[in-house]
């Protein structure tokens, strides 16, 4: 069990400024809480190029965007489209939505908290903690780190990829089962009915079987749920009112948009509504609920130095190849997703999609300036194109 008294030794202050309802505000300056509020300055040049990729977004299929982003110079805040395609509301600046697999940078980020307590190691197997739970078909705990699990290079089959479970997920079935309770263990068993993808640390594939399981190792670790770990560690120290981790909760808090999707199926022509399904299929690979401002936040106060101590901020930002023919494009490290703009600016970033919903947050890697944002549609739109505008201004 971790020592609770230690648990929040690297949990500092937020480093993004709270969102308002201008489009934009500069920074108040160092001074006393009776300071005056900070004063509007025009939209500088690039944020007017993230709103016109965020309407191309639209144009391109996507009901609505929602993002904000933050620099030196304040923060910016944009909206493009609707919300709901019946009442024809347009999205909200404050709109919570889900983050989808941006849940992972929050996962990883306790578990390095973690290891900073001495609690566990990096290089811990799988099977010192989960004991038999990662064994079956060539898999082997005693062969995958914890460090392989956060990087994806455990090899460990993704459990979504299963033939049975692409049916139930990916088609119109889901509709039947968006309401099912999904535990991580029934989750990792349907992944052991695999072979793994490659022996541990031969190889990179993206599998959220790596992530319920880091999960599960959070709470054998603490003796808490890996959510209530985050709500105390992160959430609570750094004021993130919008984000939840909301377990079996099937509801989307407000104020939120509707969420639309065509569940992934190539033969499916109609969209559907699919902003409430319990969240528990996605777990600790991808449950969360969160805002812009809130995401911002949270990336920020991590890539600044906040919420981890030097060693494992370098452990979490040394990164592997994603593609082996392309070593430098797309890198993957513990939780974070490195990569750079067309300008060759660095990118630090976790993005996450599932049925209605797209999520990305992103920062530079000092965190001085960071950009989430969310379309309220899967598979439609242009994240890069979003991005692009944002860091580089074009």
């Amino acid at each position: 069990m971790t020592t609770r008294g230690k648990q929040f030794a690297w949990a500092g202050t937020a480093v993004a400024a709270a969102m308002t309802a201008t489009s934009f505000t500069a920074p108040a300056a160092a001074a006393p809480s009776t300071a005056p509020a900070a004063a509007l300055v025009p939209v500088r040049d690039h944020h007017r190029a993230t709103q016109q990729a965020m309407d191309a977004a639209v144009r391109d299929g996507v009901p609505g965007v929602t993002g904000q982003a933050v620099d030196e110079y304040g923060t910016w805040q944009g909206t493009s489209g609707i919300g709901d395609l019946t009442t024809r509301q347009p999205r909200g600046t404050r709109d919570r939505y889900r983050v989808a697999s941006v849940t992972k940078t929050f996962v990883a980020t306790v578990l390095l908290q973690l290891e900073a307590e001495d609690e566990i190691r990096l290089d811990d197997t799988v099977e010192r903690w989960l004991p038999g739970v990662v064994r079956g078909h060539g898999h082997d705990g005693g062969r995958i780190t914890v460090r392989q699990l956060l990087n994806h290079t455990s090899g460990i089959y993704n459990w979504t990829r299963d033939p049975k479970i692409q049916r139930t997920l990916f088609s119109k079935e889901f509709l039947e089962h968006r309401y099912d309770t999904w535990t991580p263990g029934q989750q990792v068993r349907i992944a052991m009915r695999h072979e793994p993808d490659f022996a541990p640390g031969s190889g990179w594939n993206y599998s959220d079987t790596n992530y319920i399981l880091a999960g599960m190792i959070i709470e054998k670790v603490t003796g808490q749920p890996y959510g209530d770990e985050i709500q105390q560690r992160i959430i609570e120290p750094l004021g993130l009112r919008g984000t939840t981790v909301p377990g079996t909760d099937p509801r989307l808090p407000t104020p939120s948009s509707r969420a639309y999707s065509t569940l992934r199926d190539p033969e499916e022509k109609n969209t559907y509504d699919v902003t409430e399904y319990n969240p528990s299929v996605a777990g600790a690979a991808g449950e969360m609920i969160s805002t812009s401002a809130d995401l911002n936040r949270f990336f920020t106060a991590l890539l600044g130095g906040d919420l981890l101590p030097k060693r494992q901020m370098n452990a979490m930002t040394t990164t592997v190849a994603m593609d082996p023919e392309h070593p430098d494009r797309l890198r993957y490290g513990l939780g974070l997703r490195q990569s750079k703009a067309t300008c060759g600016k660095e990118i630090w970033a976790h993005g996450g999609d599932f049925h209605g919903t797209v999520a990305v947050a992103a920062t530079t890697r000092d965190g001085s300036h960071a950009l989430a944002f969310n379309f309220n549609r899967d598979r439609a739109g242009d994240i890069d194109a979003v991005l692009d505008a944002e860091f580089c201004g074009t």
